[in-house]
């Protein structure tokens, strides 16, 4: 079995950028830059033949290429965060995208994501941290935005977990356009 999920990356400089704010808050554990990512769809563990299965799928996806932005922080979690992350600007073609992929992977009979698509980067996943020191963050960090960078590609990846977190292997990319 393997664990899979769709995402986009991000350009190295903005990757760096995310990771050098990283600190200030105990309890979080904060994502390096080379996993930093947008999630379009996460998967699970499938097996090798559905993996393959998928790999065929994405491959049909067919959408333009287009240009994200950063725009601001939030949290999953209340009343204590869990999660804390930088906001996707939702524009219509990642919106269109992820729509896209979804179609892909219900044709496969995969169930669909129970939850609205909320796109986000996870900057670090908060565990008994401080709320004041969270909203410190966001304060001392805000107004954020950056960007935009172009989107020419989507990844399908595979998720090995660790004791120290997870780790991201890019398996395919997707050409749009």
């Amino acid at each position: 079995m393997i664990r899979l999920f769709i995402g986009l990356g991000l350009p190295a400089e903005l990757a760096a950028r995310l990771e050098i704010m990283g600190r200030g808050i105990p309890g979080a554990r904060w994502v390096e830059a080379r996993n930093l990512h947008v999630t379009l769809r996460f998967i699970g563990e499938v097996d090798e033949g559905m993996a393959a299965e998928i790999d065929e799928a994405l491959a049909d996806v067919s959408a333009p290429a287009f240009q994200l932005s950063l725009i601001g922080f939030g949290t999953f979690g209340r009343p204590n965060p869990n999660h804390l992350w930088a906001a996707v600007d939702k524009a219509p073609p990642l919106l269109h995208l992820q729509a896209k992929v979804e179609a892909a992977l219900a044709r496969l009979g995969l169930e669909p994501e129970g939850r609205k698509y909320l796109p986000h980067v996870t900057l670090a996943r908060l565990r008994d941290a401080p709320v004041g020191r969270i909203q410190d963050f966001v304060a001392h960090h805000s107004p954020f935005a950056a960007g935009p960078w172009p989107v020419d590609h989507f990844i399908l990846f595979r998720s090995h977990l660790g004791r120290s977190g997870a780790e991201y292997e890019a398996l395919a990319e997707y050409p749009l356009g």
